[in-house]
């Protein structure tokens, strides 16, 4: 094959350290947009962006130059950086350390999409912590809940 080609849909889901609450109103709208500004520069269009005080998903795609990893290095990088700016009270936000990212099939996309837009909804019912392990389990991904929430 002459071309290389890809369409890799990704939900990514990060927390702020410690689960602390600090994505309040003042900051969200922002962040948000600081975050599709980011994943613009990288190639890795987003789709929606959304979450709760404590923690952001995010639907994109992936461009076939970048990793993974470093793409939740840039976005965790440069956007605890950008908050840091907004204000005395965001100047101790930390993004947890690690990330889960999940690989979506076209055919889930909007499912998926919608799952994003409803967080607030969503985490009135479920917490992070049972929603972050029924992805796990779904997708069958192993993991030491030891490392988790650290």
């Amino acid at each position: 094959m002459a071309q290389s080609l890809a369409k890799i849909y990704l939900h990514i889901i990060f927390a702020t350290k410690y689960r602390r609450k600090l994505i309040d109103k003042e900051v969200k709208d922002g962040l948000y947009r600081y975050i599709q500004g980011i994943l613009k520069n990288m190639v890795c269009p987003a789709i929606i962006i959304n979450g709760t005080a404590d923690h952001v998903h995010i639907l994109c795609l992936l461009s076939r130059n970048v990793s993974v990893s470093d793409l939740l290095e840039e976005i965790k990088r440069s956007s605890s950086k950008w908050i840091k700016t907004q204000g005395t009270k965001y100047h101790n936000f930390y993004w947890q350390n690690g990330y889960g990212a999940f690989s979506v099939s076209e055919s889930l996309v909007d499912r998926v999409k919608r799952y994003v837009e409803r967080q607030e909804e969503h985490h009135a019912r479920k917490s992070l912590q049972e929603e972050y392990l029924a992805l796990l389990e779904k997708y069958g991904v192993e993991y030491d809940e030891r490392y988790l929430w650290e």
